[in-house]
């Protein structure tokens, strides 16, 4: 196959939701239509003894809720999918923002009982920076939900984005018959059938025909036409081309843990969403089709297999095509790299492949030489733009309970915070170490994991500290100065960066006013 084939078959996407609205089951669906896995697992189920492919972490099996984003690959009619299932839970947040930068599309999952949550609302701001196409899946219509039109309303005010339904449920919670699909005219009957597929969609051209009477009733069929009448006259023709632009958002609905509406959306999504995009260095604009290799590295995960203590790095390609054994460019780097164990994944599942294409997320396995956001090129030097780490609202120092363990300590701390699980804050004066993080659960991850994988021993001390703020100066005499005299506030991060730990808002606004040739910065992508 010719380059520009390859690109065209490739959809790269992520799925993003609020906690609990049903997105690490809606992806494990998605994985039982492509052929990937023979049955789905419920994330929280005593009944069923198959777990979620996609939580495979320990701590994610305990909890029932998803903590790192995984990636999977899988074939569907012709069409090759790259999945990223990201956490919903805003303590995680961060992991999923640096996740939007490396897909083209998004499915965003909504509770139709609960609606539209404030961590859906933040993941939507991300989404709007990059003008990412989003596709809705109103999930749960197995319960008694909200109303399908106030949910729309809700969709268009809380995210700011038109909706255009593609699909239309026919009643709601006990009375829940199925799914008339709005763009192919075609009727899915609803039957509660967990884990396995089954496929008898009914072929309905005409809404006046009888057969829609027998089938579900004729108050509900009466319900469908004027429902369907009052959507095609009050939304306009789908356009694709709005879709792309990021400018309306297709809403289906069903429900992923009976396997319903899911075939219909996978089916529309295969047709209308991006094949891979352009992506911005610091230079120029790069397209897929370039002949030339280039991708950047947008997570590290270290101890993905705790037998073998490997750490991967998931590298997008953006343009060319990446060869297995090839020495490639490390920007940032002293020297060129090559990886001869290159992976594609289905969750924890690897496969060991040759080549990838634009579009592709590959898993390199890594000793250390890569970072979040580094570039990989075959040749040029330029650099990826839009992954930034954010300032943390929670600081706490770190205490060590076993001196015995110091270097394992360093060594677990180093590495959990290159994958960017938190951020890593060193005090100039007095060595102290601090940690800042987006949500308290994280604590608890990193507690975990320090223990589980490093076999260090932590207590986390809360800091009374308001921001952390990168700083920079095109005077580099007032910049030491400042330093000197702050010296006490002054840490550096684990890129080596200087950062001033302000304690408190007023405290902070007032060194600005006192320091006007300092830069102060809340990201530390200036």
């Amino acid at each position: 196959m010719s380059l520009s084939q390859e690109i065209k078959k490739r959809r790269t996407f992520a799925i993003i939701a609020h906690p609990d609205a049903g997105k690490t089951t809606l992806t494990e669906k998605l994985l039982l239509f492509g052929g990937a896995i023979q049955t789905a697992g419920a994330v929280k189920s005593n009944k069923i003894d198959t777990a979620t492919k996609s939580d495979w972490m320990e701590i994610e099996k305990q909890r029932g809720i998803s903590v790192a984003t995984s990636v999977m690959g899988f074939e569907y009619q012709g069409v090759k999918i790259n999945l990223l299932d990201t956490p919903g839970h805003q303590d995680f947040a961060e992991d999923t923002y640096r996740t939007l930068t490396a897909v083209d599309s998004v499915i965003m999952v909504i509770d139709c009982v609960k609606g539209v949550e404030i961590q859906t609302e933040k993941l939507m701001e991300v989404c709007r920076m990059r003008n990412t196409p989003v596709i809705c899946f109103i999930n749960k219509l197995d319960r008694e939900g909200r109303d399908p039109y106030d949910l729309l309303d809700e969709v268009e005010e809380k995210l700011n984005i038109n909706v255009r339904p593609l699909s239309w449920p026919i009643g709601m919670g006990k009375g829940f018959k199925g799914v008339y699909n709005l763009y192919e005219k075609k009727l899915n009957l609803f039957t509660p059938s967990q884990r396995k597929l089954s496929d008898d969609r009914i072929v309905i051209e005409d809404l006046a025909d009888k057969k829609l009477d027998e089938l579900i009733g004729t108050s509900n069929a009466n319900q469908l036409r004027d429902d369907v009448e009052l959507i095609e006259g009050v939304y306009p023709e789908f356009d694709v081309n709005e879709y792309l632009d990021g400018k309306v958002a297709p809403v289906f609905f069903g429900s992923a843990v009976n396997n319903f509406g899911v075939n219909e959306m996978l089916d529309t999504f295969i047709r209308i969403a991006p094949t891979p995009k352009s992506r911005f260095t610091e230079e120029r604009e790069v397209k897929p089709e370039e002949p030339k290799f280039s991708g950047f590295v947008f997570k590290i995960h270290a101890n993905m297999d705790p037998n073998h203590r490997n750490r991967i790095a998931f590298l997008r390609i953006c343009s060319g095509k990446f060869e297995r054994n090839k020495p490639y460019n490390h920007v940032r780097g002293p020297k060129p790299l090559r990886f001869s164990n290159v992976t594609q994944f289905m969750a924890q599942d690897r496969e060991i492949i040759d080549e990838a294409f634009p579009g592709d997320i590959v898993g390199l396995y890594d000793t250390g030489n890569l970072k979040i956001g580094d570039t990989l090129t075959e040749g040029e030097n330029m650099t990826f733009k839009g992954i930034p780490s954010f300032s943390p609202e929670i600081f706490k120092e770190v205490i060590n309970k076993d001196a015995m363990k110091t270097k394992q300590l360093e060594k677990g701390l180093r590495q959990l915070m290159e994958e960017g699980v938190a951020q890593y804050f060193s005090y100039e004066i007095g060595n102290r170490k601090v940690v800042g993080t987006v949500g308290q659960l994280q604590f608890e991850v990193i507690q975990f994991r320090l223990k589980n994988e490093y076999n260090a021993s932590v207590e986390f001390a809360p800091m009374n500290l308001y921001k952390a703020c990168w700083i920079s100066s095109t005077d580099k005499k007032q910049l030491d100065e400042f330093v000197r005299s702050k010296s006490r506030h002054i840490a550096r991060d684990k890129d080596d960066k200087l950062v001033f730990m302000a304690e408190s808002r007023a405290w902070l606004q007032m060194v600005q006013d006192n320091y006007p040739e300092i830069e102060f910065h809340f990201t530390s992508e200036f």
